[in-house]
């Protein structure tokens, strides 16, 4: 519930950002009448994540164990891989984002702006469609539907809260210290996701050393244990783990890590990205003016 809080959260607030971006902009050039094709955008950007999940949650009844396990495993790999993308893009694109954001609306103004619809889309299904997939994974993994979603919605309301006072001017938060700590957080989750991925992939048959553990710690930390349950679900912890999934978890977690953290501290050397300044509604938020 934790790690879906967290990827509700911090998904939801680049979505959240995205939009109040795009809004002050057009409503300092004066163009109110195209804000409701940016919502028409966003709109269609959320049922398109909401179908996503639905496909991934029944798409796989009827099929057999082996295929089940064999998309399962493909997919929260490709979580992983989204995950990844997402902590390095915004962290490199923070500063910037607003000005490319202008440069989109710009291109897409003239006339009855109906092109917003897509830039909106666009800014906010890329969010939506990486949630659905990271929380799939995490149903996926735990085998639990209802605690998963309760923490991914519970996230996606507070970025929605936050990302709306941002806009208003009422509250300032420090963006680039709240995407370093929510990156290296997620990097150890996506790892986790990764090694269930790589585990999922050996019931199938399609990797090999199933039965080859690198450790077999559940007789100190028991699956059905409140703590096991809760490694389980927060960091993908499996007491019995294979050889294959240690090695991808190390493999993964150690280069990406050194990487996100070497990243962070030449973005701090160059003074990026900064937090941003209370704004008011009539007005961009700060880099977007």
């Amino acid at each position: 519930m934790l790690a879906n809080f967290l990827i509700g959260l911090r998904e939801g607030l680049e979505a959240a950002l995205v939009v109040g971006i795009l809004i002050a902009y057009v409503r300092k050039l004066g163009r109110v009448d195209v804000i409701a094709r940016i919502w028409l955008g966003v709109a269609l950007a959320v049922l398109v994540s909401l179908g996503l999940g639905a496909i991934l949650t029944f798409g796989a009844y009827g099929l057999s164990f082996a295929a089940q396990e064999l998309i399962g495993g493909s997919l929260s790999i490709v979580a992983a891989g989204f995950v990844t993308w997402m902590i390095f893009w915004m962290l490199r694109a923070a500063r910037g984002l607003s000005k490319e954001l202008r440069s989109e609306v710009d291109s897409h103004l003239s006339g009855a702006g109906w092109g917003l619809v897509f830039v909106a889309f666009l800014s906010v299904g890329r969010e939506g469609i990486e949630t659905a997939l990271f929380i799939w994974a995490a149903v996926e993994s735990t085998g639990e539907t209802t605690y998963p979603l309760i923490g991914a919605a519970i996230g996606i309301v507070v970025a929605v809260v936050l990302g709306y006072l941002i806009y208003r001017g009422v509250l300032s938060i420090n963006l680039s210290r709240f995407f370093t700590y929510t990156g290296v957080f997620l990097i150890v989750v996506a790892g986790g996701v990764l090694a269930y991925g790589v585990h999922d992939l050996q019931e199938a048959g399609v990797l090999p050393g199933l039965y080859s553990l690198a450790f077999d710690v559940s007789g100190a930390i028991p699956p059905d244990s409140w703590y096991g349950t809760l490694l389980k679900g927060v960091l993908n912890f499996s007491p019995a783990t294979t050889v294959l999934e240690a090695t991808a978890w190390v493999v993964y977690v150690v280069p990406v890590l050194f990487c996100f953290i070497r990243a962070v501290l030449r973005n701090r050397g160059t003074k990026q990205p900064i937090a941003p300044t209370p704004a008011s509604p009539t007005t961009a938020p700060e880099g977007a003016r």
